[in-house]
């Protein structure tokens, strides 16, 4: 059976009144120092020294000093207390200025699209931000994982994630080198896929991701077989422009093989679309200024 457990309250409650006191041997000068009354400081102390069970200084009208237990007391709450302190100004610092380590999970394929082009301008702009990208197509528990926010495509986003949006919508484009299309023949339809060389992803679970088409508002998914399955989209883009075969790859990472002509692309009129690329995170209120200014860069970029 689980033990009731109450939170104990007051643990600190007159450590700082104390110190004063012992660092200015005068609870005057201790209360002008934290600005409150001299009867609040010797209430606090009162207060501390019953909690502990002893008194922690020696009072006559002329001085204050310290007894045998508050020299004990400040010899180990002093040191503790300052690092407190400390703690607590460094948090407080990420709640005020892009600072600190920012980590995201992002699948391969969206670094060359999204983060590289960015890359340079955002450590320029933000020079006490460390920003670590874990690239991996799996997807991740960001507050198990130790991430601040995630970046997908918007149809792998669970409805209790803050989403921003980062991209358009675009199309999963079925793409072939020339010299591939002209050896094998384009394909006019679905089926006629069966008889090309189609490159597969395999996903971080350990499946083949099928092929996504669109027949009116039919969504269609196709599995087909090819020489060679690989784990992220650069590499099957890569593949396809030296002619391995055909590859279905994020339109926007195709798009600068189309316009250099070593990619066409087959069957646009079924192509399927996705809601575009995301970052996710898990709310406004875990949105620190090192996430902001990631978020606001992006969008500028």
């Amino acid at each position: 059976m689980k033990q009731n457990y109450t939170v104990r309250h007051g643990a600190l409650e007159g450590v700082e009144a104390f110190l004063a006191v012992a660092r200015r041997c005068s609870f005057r000068r201790a209360a002008a120092d934290l600005d409150v009354t001299p009867s609040a400081v010797s209430q606090a102390i009162r207060t501390l020294e019953a909690r502990l069970g002893v008194a922690l200084f020696i009072r006559t009208t002329r001085s204050v000093g310290l007894t045998e237990a508050g020299q004990r007391f400040l010899d180990r709450a002093g040191p503790a207390f300052e690092e407190l302190a400390a703690a607590g100004e460094a948090a407080r610092e990420l709640g005020q200025r892009p600072t600190g380590l920012l980590r995201l999970t992002l699948p391969r394929s969206v670094v060359p699209l999204i983060i590289e082009p960015m890359l340079a301008s955002f450590c320029r702009a933000y020079p006490e931000i460390e920003l670590e990208l874990a690239a991996s197509d799996e997807m991740v528990d960001l507050a198990s994982g130790g991430f601040d926010a995630g970046i997908r495509m918007g149809e792998f986003i669970t409805p209790d994630m803050v989403a921003v949006r980062l991209t358009p919508s675009f199309a999963w484009m079925v793409v072939g080198s020339p010299d591939y299309l002209a050896r094998q023949g384009r394909p006019e339809h679905l089926q006629d896929l069966r008889g090309h060389a189609c490159l597969r992803l395999r996903r971080s679970s350990g499946t083949i991701a099928p092929w996504h088409f669109a027949e009116g508002n039919r969504q269609i998914e196709a599995s087909f077989s090819g020489p060679l399955i690989a784990h992220d989209y650069p590499t099957l883009l890569g593949a396809a422009i030296r002619g391995v075969g055909l590859a279905q790859v994020p339109e926007p990472l195709a798009q600068r093989a189309l316009a250099e002509g070593t990619l066409e692309q087959v069957l646009g009129s079924i192509a399927a679309a996705t809601p575009g690329v995301f970052l996710y995170h898990p709310g406004k209120r875990q949105v620190l200024p090192k996430l902001r200014a990631f978020i606001d860069h992006m969008k500028s970029a």
